[in-house]
């Protein structure tokens, strides 16, 4: 008799052998939200060129429970023509997470990479509808390499209880 491929292996208790790595997004939510147009309404006439943005990104987690984590994704982005700030906006999101199944050593990088991966999209939805409606083109952020911030925020750390140490 020929062994069906599509059946999952399983231990017996109606489970595939071993617990399945699961992460659920168990609810989202706008912990903060600013925007601020300090010199409307002169500030929506239009310009020959576009204004400097500067843009900053920050991501926290804090446990809740053994699995579950509350992970903040803040998006600052201040917009200057020559020393006028045409619009200030800032966004803190949340999510709250069920982590189960994962080892150990995979935490960080969930709650620091994947977790705000998937909060991104939100929160850039909420930024560029927030400028757009201050009167401002809406303000659409490029994707963000949240394993490269996470990788680099590493480093910073390492480097600093080096200093620490010395």
């Amino acid at each position: 008799m020929a062994n069906d491929e599509n059946q999952p292996v399983g231990n017996g208790n109606g489970n595939a052998a071993g617990a399945q790595p699961s992460l659920n997004v168990l609810a989202q939510y706008v912990k903060d939200l600013s925007f601020e147009s300090p010199g409307a309404p002169n500030s929506l006439r239009g310009r020959d060129k576009a204004p400097g943005i500067n843009i900053n990104v920050n991501v926290n987690a804090n446990p809740l429970s053994d699995k579950e984590f509350d992970v903040n994704l803040t998006l600052s982005a201040k917009a200057a023509f020559d020393k006028e700030v045409l619009f200030n906006v800032e966004l803190v999101y949340g999510g709250v997470f069920k982590i189960e199944g994962f080892p150990q050593e995979h935490m960080l990088p969930l709650l620091f990479i994947e977790c705000p991966r998937l909060l991104f999209p939100f929160a850039r939805q909420i930024i560029a509808d927030a400028t757009r409606n201050g009167g401002f083109p809406p303000l659409m952020l490029d994707p963000i390499d949240f394993a490269q911030m996470f990788q680099q925020k590493i480093a910073e750390d390492q480097a600093a209880a080096k200093v620490q140490v010395s």
